[in-house]
């Protein structure tokens, strides 16, 4: 049976050969989601190797996390905009996780998200969740936790509000629109831990500051980290 799900799988690379989510070019063999060159040139932010660096600023005064980062800076109208939204909107929540599997083990390799005890995804509620079939970030979560060699948790934190889509909103507005939208269910199977709390966009920061703001109160003992697949330059105040 092996043989043959191998052969059937050549055939279907030999006539449909799998694309870079990137630049939409052939993958060749070793090449997984994303093709050598579009990893030589991404947009890396470098944050998870620095313990100060503006994600982490960003929090600053808001909410106190242990460290943050970013891994893309977000860049509209590119390759990396169309790979965000191919796993946020088109259901290839296979990039997400291989997007989380390398963001992972940079964070690893970097040495300051060794403390990690559990990964945490940003919840969606549940009536979005159904609409669109999963969470991108449960498959972030998943693939930097496999690289950490820690668990994910994605029972524990709940979105008990189905909040309006933020991207048309000003800071004010976003920050009013998710106030009071997360809960966490079961407190004590966080209590102590250091928590990386993963989502996949984060632009002025308010949903995962409101979700991270609930954790700390919720649970005693408890510490946060804050990873996010891609920032935004202009909201985090860096020049090109």
């Amino acid at each position: 049976m092996s043989i043959l799900s191998d052969i059937l799988s050549d055939l279907a690379s030999l006539f449909f050969p799998p694309r870079c989510a990137v630049c939409g070019e052939p993958l060749v063999r070793g090449e997984r989601c994303v093709c050598t060159l579009c990893r030589a040139t991404a947009p890396l932010t470098g944050y998870w190797r620095e313990a100060d660096n503006p994600v982490l600023r960003k929090c600053w005064g808001l909410v106190p996390v242990e460290r943050a980062s970013g891994f893309l800076f977000f860049v509209h109208g590119s390759g990396w905009r169309r790979l965000i939204h191919s796993f946020k909107y088109r259901g290839a929540w296979r990039t997400a996780r291989e997007m989380g599997v390398w963001y992972g083990r940079c964070l690893r390799e970097s040495g300051l998200y060794d403390g990690i005890d559990v990964v945490v995804p940003l919840p969606l509620h549940p009536f979005k969740r159904c609409r669109r079939g999963y969470n991108q970030s449960e498959y972030l979560a998943e693939g930097i936790a496999a690289e950490l060699g820690v668990p994910v948790d994605r029972h524990s934190v709940r979105r008990r509000r189905n909040t309006a889509s933020q991207a048309l909103k000003s800071r004010r507005e976003r920050a009013a629109n998710v106030e009071g939208a997360f809960a966490v269910c079961r407190p004590e199977r966080l209590a102590g831990r250091h928590i990386l709390l993963v989502d996949d966009v984060m632009t002025t920061g308010s949903t995962l500051f409101s979700c991270a703001s609930e954790i700390l109160r919720a649970v005693p003992g408890c510490r946060i980290s804050l990873a996010a697949l891609a920032v935004s330059r202009r909201e985090l105040g860096v020049r090109e």
